[in-house]
């Protein structure tokens, strides 16, 4: 149907913000006085509240919706709460820190069981466990990735040539300054203010994206939770010094690691810095890395095992919560046999799932993922805590699936942790001609969970035994769900 009265770029004003659909898009319905326009839905991006009145922007017109961006809030939500960070809620690390935190659990659960809605058509026996809340609302991320670059806006008046901070929501070139992140603790935001206010006296400009060019590109920072270790990285273009001959490369680079030095005695549990030679012209944190200070790994400890994180290491960036989804998700399998089990850990991109099971006795662990440099960091992992039942397998999973059937090999427990955009369809007839006894999904993504969940049950004898959301990142729209399916009994 072609629909008539609005059209791209239209402003459509005092819409009522209704709920969350999906990431961070929000969902409304259009009153309109023509009737095919009438009841129309809205999804909306931006700093929106349920219950607030917003006007908002046509970005796309489709045949049933409209996509639409916030231009302004005419009413604020009654139960919206101001942030000092956060007050236009240009912040995309902590989107939702303007929603108190219980309406934030209520949210996300109200999500999860919105995205069930057709598999409780195919089973209407689903056992939801409620919500568990991150012990930890404020500073839980492990690890803040800060951009250097500049805030420049004739509209705005401003003119700040030396930002150190995040990127602005929509409007990717410019970088907002900050003094501190609510979601990292005291120390790392201390630790960033120090090098923030160093690097802002080394005359050296910051990085311009759109040109390729100048010097301070972004700052990383690690903190583990559990052994407290920080490591730092420091990412530059070292082009820079090729086209500004007047200035000496290595005596600036010399200062920086002189200040760098004195920062780790003055805060010892800095462990490891890294220079990262950046020449990618992509927003990409890690290029070519020069260790400057200390080991070249920060460790953590997680149920019963340490793990080395290397710059390039992909961890849980919660990690008190990280260990509790990690036990659940033990909870979850049936133990009391595990030691004759034989585990395959799909997805294992963090490997902890797996190498966790392998400490728990089960009788063999292969943990699949395609990233080669991924396996090469947790196989060292494995030799330091002594585990010799678990195999790291690099490969797709759809490809090493098919391998592993046609070999007539055998499992006894599958755990899916796919990354957030999709499992691979090619992937699922695979998993489900195994007929384990249990599969356990651990999902970062409600939509395609409930996808997945529809085709399992639809084409097997699988049934869902419970479904448990954990909120491990707050502020944000990002939840995790475990997922426990078992054979159904046969009668």
């Amino acid at each position: 149907m072609q629909l008539k009265g609005i059209n791209k770029n239209d402003i459509i004003e005092n819409i009522e913000v209704e709920k969350l659909v999906f990431g961070w898009q929000w969902f409304a319905r259009l009153k309109h006085e023509n009737p095919d326009l009438d009841g129309r839905v809205i999804f909306i991006t931006g700093g929106a509240i349920p219950w607030s009145i917003v006007n908002l922007r046509v970005l796309k017109k489709r045949s049933a919706f409209f996509e639409t961006q916030i231009i302004d809030i005419v009413k604020k939500s009654p139960i919206e709460k101001t942030h000092p960070t956060n007050i236009y809620w240009e912040s995309g690390w902590w989107k939702w820190i303007n929603i108190p935190y219980e309406e934030q659990l209520k949210i996300k659960e109200n999500q999860i069981k919105e995205s069930m809605h057709l598999i409780e058509k195919l089973q209407e026996d689903l056992h939801f466990l409620p919500i568990e809340a991150s012990p930890i609302i404020d500073w839980y991320r492990n690890k803040v990735e800060f951009s250097f670059g500049k805030y420049l806006s004739k509209k705005d008046n401003i003119e700040e040539h030396f930002n150190l901070g995040f990127h602005k929501q929509w409007e990717f070139s410019k970088v907002q300054d900050y003094d501190w992140a609510p979601l990292i603790d005291d120390v790392q935001n201390e630790v960033f203010r120090e090098i923030k206010k160093f690097t802002k006296t080394m005359g050296l400009p910051v990085y311009d994206q759109m040109r390729a060019e100048w010097f301070f590109r972004h700052l990383l920072i690690r903190k583990t939770h559990f052994t407290n270790e920080m490591m730092i990285l420091l990412s530059f273009n070292p082009k820079y010094f090729e086209t500004n001959t007047k200035l000496n490369k290595w005596e600036k680079l010399s200062i920086i690691k002189e200040f760098f030095t004195s920062l780790a005695k003055k805060y010892p549990i800095i462990k490891s810095i890294y220079y990262s030679h950046n020449l990618n012209k992509s927003d990409t944190f890690i290029w070519d890395l020069e260790l400057i200070y200390g080991e070249s790994t920060i460790t953590e400890r997680l149920l019963w095992l340490d793990f080395k994180i290397s710059p390039t290491s992909f961890f849980q960036t919660n990690s008190s919560w990280a260990e509790k989804l990690y036990e659940m998700v033990l909870d979850f399998a049936k133990k009391d046999d595990l030691k004759n089990q034989i585990v395959l850990d799909l997805y294992g991109w963090t490997w902890t799932i797996g190498m966790i099971f392998a400490k728990a006795w089960a009788k063999k662990v292969k943990s699949v993922e395609m990233v080669t440099s991924a396996s090469l960091d947790w196989k060292e992992n494995a030799k330091l805590n002594w585990l010799k039942n678990i195999d790291f397998v690099n490969a797709k999973v759809e490809d090493f699936l098919w391998e592993y059937i046609s070999a007539w090999e055998k499992a006894d427990l599958l755990i899916i942790d796919p990354p957030r955009a999709w499992m691979h369809p090619g992937a699922l007839p695979n998993i489900l001609s195994f007929g384990t006894k249990q599969i356990i999904y651990v999902s970062c993504n409600p939509a395609t969970l409930a996808r997945d969940l529809e085709y399992i049950l639809k084409n097997s004898d699988y049934k869902i035994e419970k479904i448990k959301p954990k909120d491990m990142f707050p502020h944000t729209h990002h939840i995790e769900t475990i997922v426990s399916l078992i054979k159904k009994t046969k009668k």
